[in-house]
């Protein structure tokens, strides 16, 4: 089993890991793009370029599926992709987890680029999956970069505006950028309230890695014996994982993962 994982930067990593630990015998291959990171700022047109050249890179290794670990590549780039690779290469795109965030209501709240926040496509999703909750919408400009680049400094900063414009009672946030994930401890601590029931925060990767076993039939099994392979691409040559992905957890899992086959 071989699933390929494609993102400009290290936001693919929780998608990575996720996938790793349900099946520890599946090869991995992670295309990054150094050379054209961020795609955040670019025009539809010329992100959907970029996305189509990392995942072709990543196509070229005969993978069984491909995720789309970034939001914003997902919202410009998937119907290209899809296009492009299936039905030979099944494409699964990430989106934020506002519907499991939103069972029961309540209050939510959903941190995003600030590209993001605010844009037809969030909108379409609260709509669509967020019916009788009260949803506050939070720009977190910076976070995404302080972490692609291990700023702590940066992210400290990041975290705590966004959590200044969190409100106080909302205990269910949706992390709406793949890279937050690498940084929920930090954004955890910073919304606690001794007075109040702890903060549920809502990824995406779990959810990705359980679809992609799904498109190619395969099962979740995390017994599986770990002989599973890593590959990386940058900007389509093949490498290691960057540096600053070693400054968490989930990147150093996969490496000492795949140094210990």
């Amino acid at each position: 089993m071989k699933i390929a994982l494609m993102d400009s930067g290290i936001g693919l990593l929780p998608a990575a890991v996720a996938v790793r630990r349900m099946r520890p015998d599946a090869d991995l291959v992670l295309s990054c793009d150094p050379d054209g990171m961020p795609w955040g700022p670019r025009t539809a047109e010329d992100l959907t370029g970029r996305a189509l050249a990392v995942a072709r890179a990543a196509a070229a290794h005969e993978p069984e599926a491909l995720i789309v670990g970034c939001n914003t590549a997902t919202v410009h780039a998937l119907p290209a992709l899809r296009e492009a690779l299936e039905p030979r290469i099944p494409v699964i795109g990430t989106v934020p987890a506002i519907k499991p965030a939103a069972v029961g209501g309540g209050k939510v709240a959903i941190w995003a680029t600030p590209a993001t926040t605010g844009s037809p496509y969030q909108r379409g999703l609260i709509r669509d999956f967020a019916e009788g909750a009260e949803v506050t919408e939070v720009p977190c400009p910076g976070l995404a970069d302080a972490v692609e680049h291990d700023d702590a400094e940066g992210v400290r900063r990041a975290v705590a505006a966004a959590a200044a414009l969190t409100p106080r009672d909302v205990r269910a946030v949706v992390l709406g950028c793949t890279h937050y994930e690498l940084v929920d401890e930090q954004i955890l601590a910073a919304l606690d309230r001794p007075d109040l029931p702890p903060v549920v925060l809502h990824g995406s990767a779990g959810a990705v890695a359980s679809q992609a076993l799904r498109r190619i039939g395969a099962e979740a099994d995390p017994t599986a014996p770990p002989t599973g392979t890593l590959t990386v691409l940058l900007s389509g040559r093949t490498g290691g994982l960057p540096a600053a992905a070693l400054g968490y957890p989930q990147g150093r899992f996969l490496e000492s993962a795949a140094a210990a086959r």
